[in-house]
């Protein structure tokens, strides 16, 4: 018998206006999963994560941890599970570090989860640079500390599912490789991720299971690692060169 799952999606419509960006998709995730939708600017991959988090209105079929939340607000939502750590990471640029952290806690408090606020050590040991600035004003941060805050703020509702959109957009490679350093570490702690990233490379790395999204249709997906190795995904997505990688491999 197949384990449940936590996220199930079919049929997903959403878009802006009249301009209809996702024409029906059907993706799901398993609980501790790491899945991946990858694609290019315009794909519709933040619209998939605002149509999940209920800031975007849409059609479809959506089932999150056994219960249908098709017609839930997002608060509704948030108090189920659901974390979304945005592109623009929408921190209070003129509060403490450690302040927009303990607001992250709303779930927890608002759930009377014993102790929540020992949630703080735990972000501090993943994010120890956090630690050193929980005094300093978010808006001073660099970017990468930044994105630091805005997941770390998610992980404080203890939410069934993060969701992470583009978190290296705009970041120094070697604060990249740190936030994907951090992923894994969270699904190695057993945290259920959905990830949109074009970087097409970390992502498949961390990654359980993949979709590649181009004009708001699903047009390939699989195991992460067999779509690493899919030609079409090379082509398009890794680089000739990792192309050239895959083909001595295989030989």
């Amino acid at each position: 018998m197949a384990a449940p799952l936590l996220l199930e999606v079919k049929d997903l419509h959403a878009g802006y206006g009249r301009a209809e960006v996702l024409a029906g998709l059907d993706f799901e995730l398993a609980p501790g999963q790491v899945v991946t939708v990858i694609g290019p600017n315009g794909a519709g991959k933040s619209t998939t994560l605002n149509a999940l988090m209920g800031v975007l209105p849409c059609r479809g079929t959506l089932r999150f941890d056994g219960q249908d939340i098709a017609g839930a607000t997002l608060e509704e939502r948030v108090m189920l599970g659901l974390a979304l750590v945005p592109e623009k990471r929408e921190l209070f640029g003129t509060m403490a570090v450690e302040d927009n952290l303990v607001l992250g806690g709303y779930r927890a408090m608002k759930l009377r989860v014993p102790n929540w606020k020992g949630e703080l050590e735990r972000v501090y040991e993943l994010f120890p640079r956090l630690k050193e600035r929980r005094a300093q004003m978010a808006g001073t941060l660099s970017g990468g500390e930044r994105q630091m805050l805005a997941v770390g703020r998610a992980l404080m509702s203890r939410p069934k599912l993060l969701m992470l959109d583009e978190p290296s957009l705009g970041l120094a490679p070697l604060i990249v490789k740190e936030i994907f350093r951090i992923i894994e570490r969270l699904r190695e702690q057993g945290v259920s991720i959905l990830l949109v990233e074009q970087n097409a490379r970390a992502a498949l790395e961390v990654a359980d299971h993949g979709y590649v999204l181009e004009t708001g249709e699903i047009r390939l997906q699989g195991p992460a690692r067999e779509l690493a190795g899919d030609p079409r995904v090379i082509e398009t997505y890794l680089g000739a060169g990792r192309a050239s990688a895959a083909a001595a491999a295989a030989a």
